[in-house]
């Protein structure tokens, strides 16, 4: 295990982090855990950490795992519930206020919407709809709704509900639009009106053709929320919600996990496995994943670290899932500002990281170099011709000298966990060290999560030059629409947080998301993919496979493309 104290010696990040543990009691099913300090503080990463200091923590972890093991026993979770260890508390439990699939993995237990992604692909299925149809002209689609579904607080799921539930996103003058701010509600921007001809009927009309309103509806912002509920609860509702899936609310103790039971008048309760609760506990701390874990008191850990999952392959106490999904792991470069206002430093960036080596060494092959904004997954959109920036530091060189940056110093924004995020300061220390090796200094500054999010989303204009970020998509049309067009600017509401700007871009984005025809579709995608690429306005690094480590005692486990988590037919042995 190379990397797993190993990284935080390397970000001059030790602070005694194992003498700071609470005291691990064999056979406690419920350990205390202590949350790190939320409050930014720099860092000043060494780019020549070196093999020796490496070898020394991979013996550090040695240690640590011998000592685990010496304790006789695992812990043992309750027997009616799935542990989960996330590598971040949730924002809120509200599906449309939520931004992070570290949120959604517990929103997509406690809520449906009108359509899902199928089991184990990105097609489409019916859900809380039986079934619907889209006119000729692509505007208006009609969703015929079930009739046999209530939400968690006992209040009945119909038309209304659906239009309360658009209308509190969308309308400006909805009597409950102050209990968001909505983030995402801009995937519905084109929603033009909403009918209801009868309690199960649903018309949506839009004010043109938007090819990805389905799979829009499919992701968690497309959720349907209690109506009651959001009346009794008003901005509070992300504290205790209702939703109408197979799971609902139990508890949300800050810091320490949120609970969901069994809602036994779901349709499909009936197929219920013994399984009674979900806990999600909230662990940032890479260290504390690997204690808990090994320790037995979470069952399953989604998002694990590559050198977790390298070394457990090869052990019998655990299993190990893997899946590939459309995510990608890059830096936002600000080009409002120098250095990176010039495309030359855009590209030049590019070049100068070794992606093979952060794949390879540092993620362990569990993630691949990224090629450009559109996802492998999505193969009749990506553009085959496309390929990774290679590694060519000289050429990096040339090109920040040209540009008249070299010795430039710029400021990284970087986090210490979050969904998607995977190796976040030893990537940091990576891309610092490959980027001196160029002429450009990096200072890194590092910010607890939810606080990155924040900071980030507001823009980078005046603060960072470059922001790690992984965006988990479900569409091809996702990462450009949001975070490339310049309709997506922070200023505007959108996660555009580096100011690109391109006309060109924004033309091929309009017409890719109008056209009914397909195979127009995809050509337009492939046209963006290239044009992204050749405009760098990210540092493309990593693809990830998406994977989860749990007990052998879970039978039935499988990830989704979508990045959702789907625990209802897990099956928990002894």
């Amino acid at each position: 295990m190379l990397f797993s104290v190993g990284r935080l010696i390397d970000a001059g990040l030790v602070r005694a982090s194992l003498r700071a543990q609470p005291a691990l009691e064999c056979g406690d099913p419920s350990p205390p855990w202590r949350g790190r300090p939320g409050n930014p503080f720099p860092l000043a990463f060494s780019p020549q950490a070196g093999h020796s200091v490496r070898r020394s923590a991979a013996l550090a972890c040695a240690a640590f795992i011998l000592l685990l093991a010496a304790c006789g026993q695992r812990a043992a979770t309750p027997a009616d519930a799935i542990v989960v260890g996330q590598v971040a508390e949730p924002r809120s439990l509200d599906p449309h206020v939520a931004t992070a699939t570290n949120d959604f993995r517990i929103l997509a237990h406690v809520y449906e919407g009108l359509v899902r992604f199928e089991p184990g692909t990105l097609d489409l299925g019916p859900s809380l709809a039986r079934e619907w149809s889209v006119g000729e002209d692509g505007r208006r689609y009609t969703f015929k709704l079930r009739d046999d579904v209530v939400f968690h607080d006992g209040s009945a799921f119909d038309a209304e509900a659906v239009r309360f539930n658009f209308g509190r996103m969308l309308d400006g003058d909805h009597p409950f639009a102050d209990t968001g701010p909505f983030p995402m509600a801009f995937l519905f921007s084109m929603v033009e009106s909403i009918e209801t001809p009868d309690p199960h009927t649903v018309v949506f009309k839009l004010n043109e053709p938007y090819a990805p309103f389905l799979s829009n509806l499919a992701y968690p912002t497309g959720y349907m929320v209690s109506p009651a509920q959001v009346r009794a609860e008003g901005s509070r509702f992300g504290r205790d919600p209702s939703g109408t899936g197979p799971w609902r609310f139990r508890e949300w103790a800050r810091q320490r996990w949120v609970q969901l039971e069994r809602f036994e008048a779901h349709r499909d309760a009936a197929s219920a496995t013994g399984v009674n609760r979900l806990i999600f506990r909230p662990l940032p701390d890479e260290n504390s994943r690997l204690t808990e874990l090994l320790a037995g008191n979470i069952d399953l850990l989604v998002e694990a670290p590559p050198d977790l999952v390298g070394y457990l392959r090869e052990h019998g106490d655990f299993a190990v899932t893997e899946t590939e999904g459309s995510h990608l792991w890059f830096l936002i470069l600000n080009t409002r500002e120098p250095p990176f206002d010039d495309v030359r430093v855009r590209r030049a960036v590019n070049y100068a990281v070794d992606k093979e080596a952060i794949t390879r060494d540092l993620l362990q092959d569990t993630a691949s170099v990224a090629h450009g904004v559109i996802s492998r997954v999505f193969d009749w959109a990506s553009n085959p011709d496309v390929r990774p920036y290679p590694h060519d530091p000289e050429k990096a060189r040339r090109l920040i000298e040209e540009a008249g940056h070299a010795g430039a110093t710029v400021r990284l924004y970087a986090t210490e966990s979050g969904s998607g995020m995977l190796e976040p300061l030893p990537m940091a220390s990576a891309l610092q060290a490959d980027l001196a090796r160029v002429g450009l200094n990096v200072r890194i500054e590092v910010f607890e999560w939810n606080t990155f999010l924040a900071r980030v989303n507001a823009g980078l204009e005046g603060r960072a030059h470059m922001a790690q970020m992984a965006w988990i998509t479900h569409d091809p049309d996702t990462l450009p629409s949001l975070a490339l067009s310049s309709t997506a600017l922070p200023e505007a509401g959108g996660f555009n947080s580096g100011y690109f700007e391109n006309k060109r871009l924004d033309e091929l984005l309009a017409a890719a998301r109008r056209t009914t025809d397909f195979g127009e579709r995809g050509r337009l995608y492939r046209d963006i993919d290239r044009l992204v690429h050749e405009e760098a306005p990210f540092l493309f690094v990593a693809a990830w496979r998406q994977n989860a480590v749990h007990s052998r005692a879970l039978r039935g486990m499988r990830l989704e493309p979508s990045f959702l988590l789907n625990l209802t037919e897990v099956e928990k042995v002894r």
